[in-house]
């Protein structure tokens, strides 16, 4: 009897060890910092995606891609059939594939794109995201829109737009495509420009409100536009400015910003901020689920299988487009 109970005992075992094996694919997420608005958008897709179909696991690496190597090498030692990844840094993307490679496990990059030669480095790497110069073009083009419309914006009527930057994480292809093709594109518009005040803010609202007003301490109301790589640091700006005294009493600084956050919405309906450029988060996370979940199962993916157009076999591109305010009230402008 003793026997029988031993014997049974060690076909349960190897019945739950052939359980958990057999259950089905599964799919590792590791993003940069769950307390960045817009990935946490991102991140609500693919959980939103995965209902119902290939389960998602998602981890935080709150900003040290230290912990986030440790978090991708969990996920291959726990037998996870593909992986998704939001780099804390771009740069250590190589390390990350170098890894996965080894073990077969596929990736997805989304947002944070890594650079050309280690997408390069396997075929089973792909990248999601958005075309940074788009966006910096675009967010552009709302500022030249209002300038032009609004002469009284040049308060010392010098016919030179004395602007700051507010940057996002210094490195990253967003933070330095956006600054670029925004000042390109006011300078094809035929504005003249000086840059009074550049800094980092690292994607941070609570940042975004320090810089400012370190802007606005040194040169006050020499400013007269403000352009942040995102929502989330232009909200904090908007915070500071506030407090100095502007939308209100015929005091306007125009604000510009990138994501059309459900935040920055809002804040382009109370006509705090100027203009947003929205990022489609919702059709990001779609695009990596898809992507992940054929590879999670074996299978190649393909512009059918997930929906959107692959270019060059491993990238998608997602369009941006710009989302002016709704209007400055009359309180808020000298005419």
């Amino acid at each position: 009897m003793r026997l029988l109970l031993i014997i049974l005992s060690i076909v349960s075992a190897f019945s739950f060890q052939s359980c958990e094996h057999e259950e089905g694919p599964r799919i590792g997420v590791a993003v940069y910092d769950f307390q960045d608005s817009y990935i946490s958008e991102i991140r609500n897709a693919i959980t939103n995606c995965s209902e119902g179909d290939v389960p998602v696991t998602v981890v935080d690496a709150a900003l040290k891609q230290q912990t986030q190597n440790e978090q991708i090498e969990q996920f291959i030692r726990e037998g996870y059939d593909a992986i998704i990844v939001n780099s804390v840094d771009r740069t250590a993307s190589g390390v990350i594939i170098e890894k996965c490679r080894q073990n077969n496990v596929p990736l997805v990059f989304f947002n944070r794109e890594p650079v050309k030669d280690d997408m390069a480095k396997w075929d089973k790497v792909y990248y999601v995201g958005s075309k940074a110069e788009d966006s910096g073009r675009m967010a552009g083009e709302l500022l030249a829109e209002f300038w032009r419309n609004h002469p009284e914006a040049d308060r010392n009527g010098d016919g030179i737009m004395q602007f700051v930057v507010i940057k996002g994480e210094t490195g990253h292809q967003d933070t330095e495509l956006r600054t670029e093709y925004f000042i390109e594109t006011l300078l094809g518009e035929g504005i003249s420009l000086e840059k009074l005040h550049e800094d980092t803010a690292l994607w941070s609202r609570e940042r975004g409100y320090e810089v400012m007003s370190s802007f606005l301490s040194r040169s006050g109301d020499a400013i007269e536009a403000v352009f942040a790589n995102n929502d989330d640091m232009a909200l904090g700006a908007i915070e500071a400015l506030q407090e100095a005294g502007y939308f209100t009493g015929g005091k306007y600084m125009p604000v510009v910003g990138i994501d059309g956050t459900p935040a920055g919405q809002a804040a382009l309906a109370n006509g705090r901020l100027l203009g947003t450029v929205f990022q489609d988060a919702e059709n990001q996370g779609k695009a990596a689920y898809r992507i992940a979940r054929d590879l999670a199962e074996g299978r190649e993916p393909s512009s059918e299988s997930i929906g959107y157009a692959l270019v060059d076999g491993h990238y998608v591109w997602i369009p941006y487009y710009p989302m002016p305010g709704e209007g400055i009230s009359g309180d808020m402008l000298d005419e």
